[in-house]
């Protein structure tokens, strides 16, 4: 009995030491992750509860040069309630919940009152996924302001539980007008156009928003601010003058229907600046229409045909083997190099001319037999004088996308024995139009060749962060004497010679047609498979250049192909535009300036925004509108008026005495499509104000 006691008393004492043992191990423990991983602990438990989510900020925007808007960002909004909040009393909840069911349905306009009734309650009782309850998404800008007037969301941010995720949607007011060089930045995809170009200048600085993790996968902010604000984008000035834009835009869609051509460019210059005040690039789609799909006249690169011609002319006389008076057989317009026949356009030819001659008529027989006769012994000097005047100098474009030029050399294993003459011409070379458009900017230009210049300025809120100036890529390209008899030759094209078209009193214009073959089969070209790409390239007025301009039709059809009948019309309707908005090309005129002491017009729109200019600007007898987000202006002899102007959830705003950017900014937040015409402030509208939204809907709205 004694030794039992004793084993059992053993066993006690063994299990209470092991029970001793684990209670030290267990406190141990405890005190390790309290005093040694505590703090690591800590933070491993922050980060699978706690995020931080980026905020994207809003993107600048892109104007004319004239500061119409090409491209904005509009805002709009996902919504989500927290209805569990501590802010929210059942008091406060039950007192609101009528007038806010009522109110949201008819803001958002999708659910009836007794349906959004039930989902408010729903939301209100505690569960998985109501922390950060979806409400509705793509809400705009003033819907999203009415619902913070309603009750309880009223309380304000995050404490009346409503949270509103800002999104940014990419608009082009002026839809295809120079689309392509205004171009996107989307993820995935390359840069294109001045969107892609400028990016960094565009895009801004995200922010920062510290997210906590809720039941239902769902995360909701955790503060009312964030912890890094996000910085917007800076705007971006380009060199665009949008009527002119239009202009060209409109009239290259007209000729190319007209012709049932593929695709076609037009590009104006500034001469001293470089600056590119136009550019259209258009092309056909399978429905007939025309869009810009590609920017043909950056990227696409092509035998010039004729309009290569001036650089043929120039490297002869630059190396002083002829002059504009010397004479040549144009041998009834047929010559054969190696057994390939060269052609004039002229049935019979011209007979006898002199150089001038030879280049108002295009003749190809007289300019090739001129380089043939000096270089055949010596190509490759005619190769590189060429190439001297800086046909293939890389422009450095402030976008991306360029074609690269290219000319045969006789160091190439493709050089032949009938490469120079037909190099003379325009072919076994290519270039993009606005390489083409470069060169013969320098030769109006005294011989400084100038960059293309498509953007001038970076603002950020109005002030300038950086400037674009002209940039010099060439001093001069060739000799006075050189310039001089190239200039009389392009004039003598338009006054005599193949582009008659454009000759008129009023003002003179300079430059040379091209019309070239681009597309042939395997075994020579043929009647039934030639295409056809017409130029007119030039420069006005010809005795004061202020503007270049390139005008390229591809692949014209109905028996019509000739550049003089194709591109020179786009070329006149251009420069006839440009001639008559432009003050300084009509010295006659005397500027006005009886009314320089009176009162500014204001246009109407957002109140805050004319208060600031309005102070800006030094005017101060007017009365500000701080209850009022948009007003209607008004400016009298002494006085301007601000008044309140109403705007209603659902119905069509009222934009007209708008600028385009407020205008646009209201009829998107509205849920409308817009097509914008004309330049200035706005006019009319299509659709009356009042009118109830229908989403999607086209609205067109006049400038003036």
């Amino acid at each position: 009995m004694g030794e039992t006691k004793k084993d059992i008393l053993v066993r006690v004492y063994i299990l209470y030491g092991f029970m001793c043992i684990f209670g030290a191990a267990i406190i141990f423990k405890i005190w390790f992750i309290q005093n040694v991983r505590g703090e690591q602990l800590i933070a491993l438990a922050d980060s699978l509860t706690t995020k931080t989510a980026i905020i994207e900020p809003a993107r600048g925007n892109i104007y004319s040069a004239d500061g119409s808007l090409l491209a904005t960002s509009v805002p709009t909004y996902d919504l989500y309630m927290d209805l569990q909040l501590e802010t929210i009393t059942n008091d406060i909840f039950k007192s609101g919940l009528d007038s806010l069911a009522i109110g949201l349905s008819k803001i958002l306009g999708d659910k009836s009152p007794y349906a959004y009734k039930q989902l408010l309650i729903f939301a209100r009782k505690p569960g998985p996924g109501k922390r950060y309850f979806p409400l509705k998404k793509n809400v705009t800008h003033a819907q999203q302001k009415k619902l913070y007037e309603l009750p309880v969301f009223r309380l304000g941010r995050y404490k009346g539980g409503l949270i509103a995720e800002v999104k940014n949607k990419r608009v082009k007011p002026f839809t295809i007008l120079a689309d392509r060089t205004i171009g996107y930045k989307l993820d995935g995809v390359g840069a294109v156009g001045i969107e892609g170009a400028f990016d960094q200048y565009l895009k801004g600085n995200t922010g920062v928003r510290l997210m906590q993790k809720m039941s239902g996968n769902v995360w909701k902010p955790l503060n009312d601010e964030n912890e890094i604000e996000p910085l917007d984008g800076n705007d971006v000035i380009t060199t665009i003058d949008l009527n002119l834009q239009d202009v060209a835009e409109s009239e290259l869609e007209r000729q190319l229907a007209g012709h049932k051509a593929e695709k076609g460019c037009a590009i104006l210059m500034e001469v001293q600046t470089g600056a590119i005040m136009a550019i259209a690039n258009l092309e056909r789609g399978s429905d007939g229409n025309y869009r810009e799909t590609y920017n043909f006249g950056v990227g696409q690169s092509t035998e010039p045909g004729s309009t290569f011609k001036l650089a043929s002319m120039m490297a002869l006389m630059e190396d002083g083997f002829a002059s504009p008076d010397d004479s040549v057989d144009t041998q009834g317009g047929i010559i054969k190099y190696a057994g390939k026949e060269m052609k004039d356009s002229k049935t019979g030819g011209y007979g006898k001319l002199t150089l001038q001659e030879v280049f108002e008529h295009s003749s190809n027989v007289g300019i090739s037999k001129m380089v043939q006769k000096y270089y055949a012994k010596r190509p490759q000097e005619f190769v590189d004088r060429v190439k001297s005047f800086g046909l293939v100098d890389d422009l450095g474009l402030q976008i991306t996308g360029a074609g690269r030029p290219y000319i045969n050399s006789t160091e190439n294993k493709l050089w032949s024995r009938i490469s120079l003459p037909f190099m003379s011409i325009g072919y076994e070379c290519s270039f993009t139009p606005l390489q083409i458009l470069t060169f013969y900017n320098a030769v109006a230009n005294n011989g400084k060749m100038v960059k293309p210049l498509f953007v001038k300025e970076i603002r950020n809120k109005g002030v300038v962060v950086k400037s674009f100036g002209t940039e010099v890529m060439r001093e001069k390209i060739a000799s006075d004497k050189t310039l001089e008899n190239a200039r009389k030759m392009l004039e003598g094209v338009v006054q005599q010679g193949t582009a008659t078209i454009l000759k008129h009193g009023q003002y003179g214009i300079a430059g040379k047609t091209g019309t070239a073959v681009i597309a042939a089969q395997s075994n020579g070209y043929n009647k039934d498979n030639k295409k056809y790409q017409a130029t007119f390239v030039g420069y006005f007025p010809a005795d004061k250049p202020r503007y270049s301009c390139i005008v390229v039709v591809y692949a014209p059809s109905n028996n019509v192909y000739y550049a003089a009948q194709v591109a020179a019309p786009i070329f006149k309707e251009i420069s006839d535009k440009v001639y008559a908005t432009s003050v300084e090309m009509h010295p006659n005129l005397v500027a006005n300036n009886q009314n320089a002491d009176k009162l500014p017009i204001v246009k109407s729109g957002n109140s805050q925004t004319a208060d600031y200019v309005l102070k800006k600007v030094g005017v101060s007898n007017y009365a500000a509108q701080k209850d009022a987000e948009w007003i209607t202006a008004s400016t009298s002899e002494n006085k301007i008026e601000l008044k309140p102007r109403s705007v209603s959830i659902g119905n069509v705003p009222d934009v007209t005495g708008m600028g385009l950017r407020d205008a646009v900014f209201l009829l998107e937040s509205s849920g409308l499509s817009i097509r914008v015409v004309g330049k200035g402030s706005v006019l009319k509208q299509s659709i009356p104000a009042g009118t109830k939204v229908e989403k999607g809907k086209e609205i067109v709205i006049q400038l003036g």
